[in-house]
């Protein structure tokens, strides 16, 4: 028997833009996403946007009684600012203020640990006018916003996020075209990622200020760049991979100030955001009491084959070459490699570079792609999820034995939810969905993660 500490945490974590969904006069505004869908739905898997989701919204009783049939003993989910602020600033939506504290306050009398995150892609489209991220004006929305949540919902939530993978809008929406408003500027990402990291920082100072006995972290998604060989080539572009992957954010968020190797190489593209002298003892004062690391995949690389062009606009991968592993571990569902020591070696770069602070792994998780041919005697016998489960519990339980400070295991996600462009395509919850009906359907990896969570660890 694997047995892992009496006060470790076990749950999932999901999001209000990906749960909630939306009904006639919620009163919630529109989003990045709610937008973009409005004008290129077909970029979304099977047409399907942000609207439906899992209905959290109308079914959050029935829900959060789930949450106990497969064992939570913590659960992470997001308050939406377009929902809370329908135009980011000014004027409070009612109807979501009474709702989330409705929710909040049903998963605490369910005896489950609750954890808020504040963003999770999300921002109000409102906002998205006067250049988002880009524009200084959405730092101090966004701290008030996070202060108005300190104070009407602190007493009922556990730990607080202040952003999920805050690298993935920075990558997606202004280093690559996967997400809106879909640019490709890295002069803008940086100023953006500069922004975001300063907004965080400032959410931890009101919290503190707030209450100074509440627990506020970020997640981030950290993944582990490999080298393709120990060649200096190979190992120069592994550092650089992750600079920009994890250390962006993982460096100023923890240790309060940026990898100098980074503002270096921003500095020789022309690429440093501007900033003010003040803001880096806002960065360098609040750091963060906790950490969430989500984990899928690893990141293998290799020196790059090609110059880049001259006229092509940059991007980090100017740096690296991604590489792919011959005979590495597939989840044939969804093609990503599956590499379970990453957990092991991301909880010791935890331990030895970043004081061992205390960290959650707040996802991790096996998206399947028609997943209902699994389905025997009426519901999904899902053995695979579990085997995925197992693997990488095995890294962490090593690694916590090892003395690496993590408190807790959080599955993405709960119930089959909407998963940005992809929709539902791939699915990855405890509980199967029926889209048509609505219907929630316990798979055979909930039975047991219930199991997993009484037992406190499992049998390898």
């Amino acid at each position: 028997m694997l047995t892992f500490p009496k006060d470790f945490v076990w749950g999932s974590s999901t999001s209000g833009p990906q749960s909630e969904g939306r009904v006639a006069g919620d009163g919630k505004g529109e989003n990045l996403w709610d937008y973009w869908y409005s004008l290129e739905p077909d970029r979304f898997h099977g047409q399907i946007g942000p609207e439906t989701t899992s209905t959290f919204y109308l079914n959050y009783e029935k829900d959060i009684d789930l949450l106990l049939e497969t064992g939570h003993t913590i659960f992470r989910t997001s308050i939406q600012w377009s929902r809370l602020f329908p135009k980011g600033v000014g004027e409070v939506n009612q109807t979501a203020l009474a709702f989330y504290r409705k929710v909040f306050s049903l998963i605490k009398d369910k005896g489950i640990e609750l954890m808020v995150n504040l963003y999770h892609f999300d921002l109000p489209f409102e906002l998205q006018k006067i250049e988002g991220w880009e524009n200084r004006a959405i730092v101090d929305a966004y701290q008030a916003y996070a202060r108005f949540c300190f104070e009407n919902f602190g007493d009922l939530v556990d730990r607080w996020i202040t952003f999920n993978e805050p690298i993935v809008p920075v990558e997606c929406g202004y280093l690559y075209d996967y997400h809106y408003p879909n640019k490709l500027d890295a002069k803008a990402a940086a100023q953006v990622a500069y922004h975001t990291q300063l907004a965080s920082s400032l959410a931890v100072k009101e919290c503190h200020a707030v209450n100074s006995a509440y627990k506020i972290g970020i997640v981030l998604n950290l993944t582990p760049a490999y080298p393709r060989s120990q060649h200096p080539a190979d190992l120069k572009a592994a550092r650089i991979a992750e600079l920009f992957q994890a250390k962006s954010f993982l460096d100023p968020s923890v240790k309060g100030e940026y990898p100098q190797e980074l503002v270096a190489i921003l500095k020789e593209h022309d690429l440093l955001p501007t900033y003010r002298p003040e803001d880096l003892d806002v960065i360098r004062q609040h750091k963060v009491d906790f950490l969430g690391i989500n984990y899928y995949q690893p990141l293998r690389v290799a020196a790059p084959r090609y110059l880049p062009h001259p006229d092509a606009p940059f991007q980090p991968d100017f740096y690296y070459d991604h590489y792919v592993m011959p005979g590495r571990k597939i989840n044939p569902h969804r093609g990503w490699e599956i590499y379970e020591k990453g957990i092991y070696d991301i909880a010791q770069s935890i331990k030895e570079d970043y004081g061992n602070i205390e960290w959650l792994l707040t996802e991790n998780g096996m998206g399947v792609e028609g997943e209902e041919k699994f389905r025997e005697n009426g519901f999904i016998q899902d053995d695979y999820r579990i085997d995925f489960i197992k693997g990488h519990l095995k890294e962490l339980h090593r690694a916590i034995e090892e003395g690496s400070n993590c408190k807790g295991y959080l599955l993405w996600t709960f119930i089959d939810c909407w998963s940005w462009l992809n929709a539902y395509k791939n699915r990855y919850g405890l509980i199967e969905l029926n889209l048509e009906t609505q219907e929630r359907i316990i798979k055979k990896s909930g039975h047991w993660f219930k199991e997993l969570s009484q037992n406190g660890g499992f049998e390898p």
